[in-house]
């Protein structure tokens, strides 16, 4: 499945960054300057966030330069998708 062959790509990546707490992850969001958020591994499980993964996936691929996921939308939508997510 993608979702796991991202995950697994950026959990490796996860080992050589430094301060993430357990049970979260590292993701690089941005269109053209990359901001760094480290999100809870349960928003993998959300189907929202599933399919945020899903579309990144068909338009660019594998292809994560920064070292961890990299996410190619704007940091805005990245922000009011996740804010979804934490609320109970």
């Amino acid at each position: 499945m993608a979702i796991h062959k991202i995950l697994r790509r950026s959990l490796s990546a996860e080992k050589r960054s430094t301060e993430v707490p357990k049970g979260h992850l590292t993701v690089y969001v941005g269109e053209s300057e990359k901001k760094r958020f480290v999100i809870p591994l349960t928003y993998l499980n959300d189907p929202l966030f599933q399919e945020l993964l899903f579309q990144t996936e068909e338009e660019f691929g594998f292809h994560h330069p920064m070292g961890g996921l990299t996410i190619p939308c704007s940091e805005e939508s990245f922000i009011d998708l996740t804010s979804h997510l934490s609320k109970p």
